[in-house]
């Protein structure tokens, strides 16, 4: 009477757990499908399996043995744990997907600074202070900090003008005005223009205004399509409008399973839509703008619609090679930088290495061009050593670790499409690179006033002979 007392209690549980395993399984494969990322003939596969595991465990438990009841409970505890601990992983790496793409709005970030030794501590202690602005470029975003220093302080203040930012920050520095109010995109120009610049002040307050970036281009990764990679080095948020120094139009034909690279060096010489007025400006200048005018920049250069983008900063490119657990690089030349040496040939590097080969252009004739060329034999390492299995082991550290340092406004179900059709279809992309050049020369450029500078007229010809065979890429399908 014991015995059979025993064996309802344990057969009880034994269908709760049975019950629940069900339920895990049932929750971990509708999360699989309701993604998009897993291909059917996968979801179908992992459906059978998961139904096998439910049949077997449960006929155990309905056996007429006290050992198999035993073992079916344990086979079903384990199960349930396995497809539990997958849902928990695959929803956070959904999720951590969902953060990066669908970026929809850029950041300027606003500064008041002062001399580092001023004595004031917040915005209101400056309220009487004579502020500097500058008149040339970012006259909203300005306008809009000025008011909202005079909601701060309850009151007006009293404002000097100067043409150009440099202009306004050595007013700072002599002492000429108490506090200079720009925004963060300008500092390294600021920066390249008065040595030691950013040690001299302090940030005594910010305004962040934000800004909708509208949809570019007509949208679908199904088709050969273009994202335009931009490098920058902030320490903020990476949605916070900077100047870009890498620039990069990735071409993708999915079907093909082709990706062109087409490296723009920072320094071109072009003119920047609805910005500049028709007056030239370096590429990199761009940038401070919105990326949304880096890309009608390369559009308007390379005769192209641009509907995609992606911003890295150079912090999660050490993190991204470090995730896939290194990359080999090709290196056209022998040197040295950042106490690193490479080689002619294949080299193998872990993230900080590839930081320094990306970022040399001083060891290297061609200078910049060179540079741009690294830069596009780093991001074919990575996307071959990320479109292969190992990636699967390591995507969720990836993603982790670049949540913050990566965006896109490639939307969620965007990426997940392309996972898809990786998954379904296999096999290794063939990546092409090509970069633009020029002749090196020194002028003035819209975003720095009659301060003369290092740019690079565009050679035309390489500019036309890059836009078509991007366009052929394009069209192939």
């Amino acid at each position: 009477m014991r015995r059979k007392r025993q064996r309802r209690v344990v057969g009880f549980f034994g269908k709760i757990i049975s019950l629940m395993q069900l339920g895990a399984s049932i929750w971990f494969i509708f999360g699989l499908w309701t993604s998009g990322m897993v291909p059917m003939k996968y979801l179908l596969a992992i459906t059978v399996i998961a139904l096998s595991m439910f049949l077997v465990t449960s006929g155990l438990q309905l056996a007429d043995s006290d050992r198999a009841n035993l073992t079916g409970m344990f086979l079903s505890v384990l199960f349930l744990g396995v497809f539990a601990f997958g849902t928990a992983v695959f929803l956070w790496t959904n999720g951590m997907l969902a953060g990066i793409g669908g970026a929809t709005y850029k950041i300027d970030n606003m500064l008041v600074v002062v001399r580092a030794d001023d004595p004031a501590e917040n915005i209101t202690d400056a309220k009487d202070y004579l502020f500097g602005r500058q008149t040339t470029v970012d006259q909203k975003n300005i306008e809009k900090t000025l008011n909202e220093i005079q909601n701060k302080v309850g009151q007006e203040i009293s404002i000097v003008q100067y043409e150009m930012i440099q202009e306004e920050a050595q007013a700072l520095l002599s002492g000429e005005i108490g506090a200079a109010v720009y925004n963060e995109a300008y500092a390294g120009m600021i920066e390249d223009a008065i040595e030691g610049y950013s040690d001299q002040i302090k940030i005594l307050f910010n305004y962040e205004i934000r800004t909708k970036i509208e949809g570019n281009g007509a949208r679908s990764v199904e088709k050969p399509f273009n994202v335009y990679i931009s490098g920058i080095d902030v320490s903020g948020p990476i949605t916070t409008c900077s100047r870009s120094d890498v620039n990069i139009i990735m071409t993708v034909d999915p079907e093909e399973k082709k990706v062109l690279l087409t490296t723009t060096p920072r320094d071109y010489y072009v003119v920047i839509p609805e910005i500049s007025n028709g007056q030239r400006d370096k590429l990199t200048h761009a940038g401070i703008y919105g990326v949304d005018r880096s890309i009608a920049t390369l559009e308007n250069l390379y005769g192209i619609e641009i509907p995609f983008y992606a911003r890295v900063n150079f912090t999660s490119l050490i993190k991204i090679v470090d995730a896939l657990g290194g990359i080999d690089v090709n290196s056209e030349y022998s040197f040295e930088s950042g106490g690193y040496s490479f080689s002619e040939g294949m080299n193998h590097m872990d993230g900080k290495k590839a930081l320094a080969f990306s970022r040399e252009r001083y060891s290297f004739s061609d200078g910049d061009n060179q540079r741009g060329k690294n830069q596009e034999a780093v991001l074919a390492a990575i996307i071959e050593k990320a479109a292969s299995p190992a990636i699967l082991t390591s995507a969720n550290q990836i993603l982790g670790n670049i949540g913050s340092s990566v965006e896109t406004n490639m939307t969620h179900d965007e990426m997940a499409q392309l996972i898809n059709m990786q998954l379904s279809d296999g096999g290794a992309w063939d990546v092409e690179s090509q970069a633009a050049s020029g002749q090196g020369d020194t002028q003035a450029c819209f975003s720095s006033g009659s301060q003369q500078l290092y740019v690079m007229w565009p050679d035309e010809a390489v500019v036309e002979e890059l836009s078509t065979k991007m366009k052929k890429v394009l069209e192939e399908n």
